[in-house]
């Protein structure tokens, strides 16, 4: 079965269900993961997205905070929704395609502003959470599964605007990018648009706070599709839709595609 996935922290599923509707159309992925939906799952607007097509849904959510959601073409029926680190948030969901391949949806904490956690509350969260994600995986290796969402860390040097003045700025310190590599290793997992794209600068992300983010560029690449060892040979034809950050009133990030051929 081929079918083609995206992932995209929207930033509040509520205010931008215009915004959902208008990917669905012109791109029409066949599975569709949300992070930050900002909504309870009943107050996600399902019956729009059933009429763009989009029948099946997975869904955690928090009234106003995290929530994680996948949209499905296909069939699909929740395997898991875990509280990593116990944090009581909103921040996985997994749903199962018929085929069996399993899809992990994550919302990872972003750690605040200051990249120590004796300081900072957020920041040792957000390693907590890390740290819970690899010793799950260490014990429950993927099979047959993929993993997408807004992880909040831009590993490589090519994948924020200037390595060196963000080594001490929280989503690429060197102890992040440490714990996610760890948590991607636990589980064997494939970085799919690495792969697809091995080389040169590749951002997903632009803060609001540049008054020209085209222009500006200082963008990091937060938003990540990963697949099992496995199943990773079947990926293709990974691509970042930029242009989806310059839709009128948009989120910061924009979705990140991913092509499977299973």
């Amino acid at each position: 079965m081929a079918f083609t996935l995206a992932t995209w922290n929207i930033n509040s599923v509520r205010l931008r269900a215009e915004l959902v509707l208008k990917l669905m159309a012109e791109h029409g992925p066949d599975v569709l993961c949300l992070q930050e939906c900002k909504s309870p799952v009943d107050k996600i607007p399902l019956e729009a997205f059933a009429e763009a097509g989009y029948g099946h849904m997975v869904a955690r959510g928090q009234k106003g905070y995290n929530g994680v959601a996948i949209l499905s073409k296909l069939p699909m029926q929740e395997v898991g929704a875990h509280d990593f680190a116990s944090l009581g948030h909103a921040r996985h969901i997994a749903g199962q395609l018929e085929n069996g391949v399993t899809v992990h949806n994550f919302y990872v904490p972003a750690g605040g502003d200051v990249p120590d956690r004796d300081v900072n509350e957020k920041f040792g969260q957000k390693l907590d959470y890390l740290t819970d994600m690899r010793d799950w995986f260490r014990d429950n290796r993927p099979e047959k599964a993929i993993l997408v969402g807004d992880l909040n860390i831009a590993p490589r040097e090519d994948d924020v605007w200037d390595h060196k003045k963000l080594l001490k700025v929280v989503s690429h310190t060197p102890i992040e990018v440490e714990h996610l590599g760890q948590t991607q290793d636990a589980g064997g997992w494939v970085d799919v648009t690495r792969n697809d794209i091995p080389e040169g600068r590749l951002y997903s992300w632009w803060s609001y706070r540049a008054r020209d983010w085209d222009a500006a560029d200082k963008g990091r690449r937060l938003d990540h599709v990963w697949a099992s060892a496995d199943i990773a040979n079947a990926a293709h034809s990974s691509r970042i839709m930029r242009d989806v950050r310059g839709w009128e009133k948009p989120s910061d990030h924009a979705p990140v595609f991913a092509g499977f051929d299973l």
